[in-house]
């Protein structure tokens, strides 16, 4: 993936013209996952079974749990879902930029291995980009729509500070940076060179959008059927006090 800086604008208009919001399918779904034997295959159907899914691929982030072995039975089931291994854990940004690099539908959307989200909102989330209005779309878990599990109160706290120092340092209005849904327009990802391996990945991939000219960040609405660390829940609060210093350094480091 490159560096540049810049976003074609004129893109999205051949991206409308040509999928005019009803020419489907035209949406990549890059799945990273690590252990998650207990729903992979699940999620990975429901995705499938979406009408705007081109493509699924699905990152076993070096399970030990028998996850990969679970999915064999899904990628014979279906041409259009494909796998990748690493051989050992890398962590979600390890594996989304493995996914990244597979993907080849014009919209390509990250979707998590458990069922926090539900696939039956894509045609929410890629409307403003189908529509010609987005370039990149974040679907957000607290603007007030549809169904949410109540869970951790610190969670939530600690969420909204990392959102809150984000857009201080972006100067965006986002209300959830930390949200596994993320859809981009595939030429956005292609100028962006991604490098955190772990969570990082959140902070880091809305600082360098932050940073290219012209583009178009929406948000919409979503559900969210959270879990707690006993159904295999991951992130931790280290990993948010490592976002505060992923968005300094994304932000502000020559180089980053």
């Amino acid at each position: 993936m490159s560096g540049q800086d810049s976003v074609d604008n004129g893109q999205s208009s051949s991206l409308r013209d040509q999928y005019g919001g009803v020419k489907l399918p035209c949406v990549s779904v890059v799945i990273p996952c690590y252990n998650e034997n207990a729903t992979i295959c699940t999620i990975v159907r429901a995705v499938a079974a979406q009408p705007e899914v081109h493509q699924v691929i699905v990152v076993d982030d070096g399970s030990q749990d028998g996850t990969w072995e679970s999915l064999q039975s899904v990628f014979s089931e279906d041409p259009r879902v494909q796998g990748v291994r690493h051989q050992r854990n890398r962590g979600k940004g390890a594996a989304l930029r493995t996914g990244f690099a597979l993907a080849t539908a014009p919209i390509v959307l990250v979707q998590d291995g458990d069922l926090e989200y539900d696939p039956r909102e894509y045609s929410k989330l890629i409307r403003p980009i189908l529509e010609g209005k987005a370039d990149v779309v974040f679907g957000s878990r607290f603007m007030g729509a549809g169904a949410h599990r109540v869970l951790y109160y610190w969670h939530f706290v600690g969420n909204k500070l990392v959102t809150t120092f984000s857009n201080i340092c972006t100067n965006l209005n986002l209300s959830d940076i930390e949200t596994g849904y993320k859809v981009f327009r595939r030429e956005i990802l292609q100028q962006i060179r991604l490098r955190e391996d772990r969570f990082g990945f959140e902070p880091e991939i809305t600082a360098k959008i932050a940073k290219l000219s012209g583009v178009r960040i929406y948000e919409v609405p979503i559900s969210y059927y959270g879990r707690t660390y006993a159904e295999g829940k991951k992130i931790l609060w280290r990993d948010g006090v490592a976002a505060l210093w992923h968005i300094v350094k994304y932000n502000y480091l020559p180089g980053c």
